[in-house]
């Protein structure tokens, strides 16, 4: 599957993509606000992109410009997700890297994901979340639509070795056709 936006390309991930995954995972800004160590290498990109970044409906965010993966973003269906939801819900995550933080990608991106999980999934509701202090995260799930659920203190962060306190937020069907006049669902 591959979406597309008038700025970006959405599509899997391919191991030809790991020297551009590398240069901008690798960034102590972007992995462990989001709960993951930086990247090590371009192997250690590969090695993500092989066990991580291949799972269904994950999706490398490619700068149309450019050609190159800038960032990634997935939905977790169901199982897949850590918040033991039901198989009519996702779980959506994202990051984009540094040097494209502030342009609104992220939240392009989301909206096309979103599309995608309503009208093609047919999903219910998608969940999200983010660490205390991820203020941009935050941001893009609010500019989206997402309403805040709850809060979960004393969340193991395992790959980081740490405790945190992450916000949810989620975002019905029936709202997001609302917040989209043009959905075919209407």
């Amino acid at each position: 599957m591959v979406l597309k936006t008038k700025r970006l390309i959405l599509c899997p991930w391919e191991e030809s993509d790991a020297e551009s995954l590398y240069r901008y995972a690798s960034a102590p800004e972007v992995g462990p606000a989001a709960g993951w160590p930086v990247h090590t290498s371009i192997e250690n990109s590969r090695d993500v992109i092989r066990n991580v970044l291949s799972a269904p409906e994950t999706y490398a965010v490619v700068d149309k410009c450019t050609g190159c993966a800038v960032g990634s973003i997935g939905l977790m269906i169901g199982k897949a997700s850590r918040m033991g939801i039901p198989d009519t819900e996702a779980e959506l995550g994202y990051w984009i890297g540094v040097p494209y933080w502030g342009q609104g990608l992220i939240p392009e991106a989301v909206q096309v994901v979103l599309r995608h999980a309503f009208e093609e999934l047919n999903l219910e509701k998608v969940w999200c979340g983010y660490y205390d202090g991820n203020t941009k995260s935050k941001r893009v799930q609010e500019k989206c639509g997402f309403q805040y659920q709850y809060t979960k203190e004393k969340v193991p962060c395992s790959m980081l070795n740490e405790v945190r306190t992450e916000h949810i937020t989620c975002l019905k069907k029936e709202d997001w056709i609302v917040r989209c006049p043009d959905s075919s669902n209407k």
